[in-house]
């Protein structure tokens, strides 16, 4: 398994009161395009537990905004405000990253203190570097100012964990690097899924995002992860013209516009469906957009019509298959559930998990504000942070952020791990 938590150091590892802790977060967040508004607080709100558990520590906070080109790239200052209203307790900002002004705050923190530095990814070092050596990226600017006055490194950031950048990895084998609760909350969660063996496992898979889908249902189908596999939404449309469905012009030429490798996707589709037609649930009817009517997959979609949304039939079907399950792992929604003609879908099938006595994992943005829009984070064992990271972590892909918590372990786990690190 990617993430075994004796692999690396937890929190518990070491005395970290007094000691001066670097903290990679991930405050990722959706930005009002007009006002700037940070709009969700989400992720900031997921760090908390860790960032309590740094309280005698002196924090000095990593973290990125979006990337270069986009019009949320933005600085991390409104970041700092929103973390400190969180928290009750003041998150001092600083417009850089590294250098002098920086490095003489640092060493003059307290303990308590919370600095928030600038977004990482401001720096090309952080994003354009090759970041397979080691050497490359200790030799960056900002690792070499920040490890010079730091003493541990903490990542916390779950929903960056399949990426490989300088903030997320550089540090690896300067000092300890620490995984923080969020990260191994998600792993534990994600590992008790995926290793469960007793009763029926499903995954419902749903949403616009077809590519992270089909790798996390190929993955469940051909290792076993899964009894069967749910689609809804544009997986749904790919998976129904996969198998030689009709779906509509519309509902192809979305597929085609927003993904550019349509046809080798489509092919991964034929195949499952060739191997595994009795595990995959497909929707029976759907609700259409504009016309608001329902329709029978085996009729022929009209040209300007959009399957909007799973229709009753459907519904049914796929709430009894919920009610069968002994665990469930769900992302996307069914269909356009931002309109209100066109979110029963959605709501339902939701509605249906979350009253279900079986282990719940919910992911991906899409399903959590739905949750949220209905109250019932608390019926799910757990909601993950995790968008990219959390496909490529059910898929079995490679984890840069753990493979670099696991060789900082074997590097410093001769340090004492109940006092202070050997070399102090």
């Amino acid at each position: 398994m990617e993430g075994n938590q004796q692999d690396f150091f937890n929190l518990d590892d070491f005395d970290l009161r007094g000691k001066r802790v670097l903290l990679r977060l991930d405050l990722n967040s959706l930005i009002h395009p007009i006002t700037g508004e940070i709009m969700s607080d989400t992720r900031f709100h997921s760090h908390v537990k860790t960032i309590n558990r740094l309280k005698d520590s002196k924090v000095i906070i990593l973290a990125h905004q979006s990337r270069p080109g986009k019009y949320d790239f933005v600085s991390l200052k409104e970041h700092a405000r929103v973390l400190q209203k969180i928290l009750g307790k003041s998150v001092k900002f600083m417009d850089s990253l590294f250098g002098s002004e920086v490095l003489q705050h640092i060493e003059k923190m307290k303990n308590g203190e919370i600095l928030m530095l600038e977004n990482t990814r401001f720096y090309a070092e952080d994003v354009v570097l090759d970041t397979s050596d080691f050497e490359t990226m200790e030799k960056t600017n900002f690792v070499k100012a920040l490890s010079s006055v730091c003493d541990y490194f903490v990542n916390d950031a779950f929903p960056a964990i399949h990426r490989n950048q300088t903030s997320l990895t550089g540090f690896t084998r300067l000092m300890p690097n620490i995984a923080g609760h969020l990260i191994h909350t998600e792993i534990s969660a994600l590992n008790e899924f995926l290793t469960r063996r007793k009763g029926k496992k499903i995954a419902i898979l749903a949403g616009s995002k077809i590519e992270d889908s089909i790798a996390v249902s190929r993955s469940f189908l051909n290792k076993g992860i899964t009894d069967e596999i749910i689609v809804g939404g544009v997986v749904a449309n790919a998976f129904m013209w996969a198998d030689g469905k009709d779906i509509g012009k519309k509902n192809r030429d979305f597929i085609i516009k927003n993904n550019k490798k349509y046809e080798s996707l489509i092919k991964t589709c034929t195949e499952l469906m060739e191997k595994y037609r009795d595990k995959i649930v497909l929707p029976e009817d759907f609700i259409l957009n504009p016309s608001r009517t329902r329709i029978h997959c085996k009729e022929e979609v009209p040209e300007d019509q959009i399957l909007a949304d799973i229709g009753p039939d459907t519904i049914a079907t796929f709430s009894e298959k919920i009610r069968e399950a002994d665990a469930i792992f769900i992302n996307g929604p069914m269909g356009m559930y931002e309109l209100e003609d066109y979110s029963s879908g959605t709501y339902e099938i939701l509605k249906e998990v979350a009253s279900s006595g079986a282990m719940k994992i919910a992911g991906g943005g899409h399903t959590i504000s739905a949750i949220e829009a209905l109250k019932l984070e608390e019926h799910f064992n757990h909601i993950s942070t995790g968008g990219g990271a959390l496909i490529s972590y059910l898929s079995g892909e490679p984890m840069p952020v753990i493979e670099a918590l696991r060789l900082s372990k074997n590097m410093f786990q001769g340090d004492d791990l109940n006092g202070k690190r050997q070399s102090d």
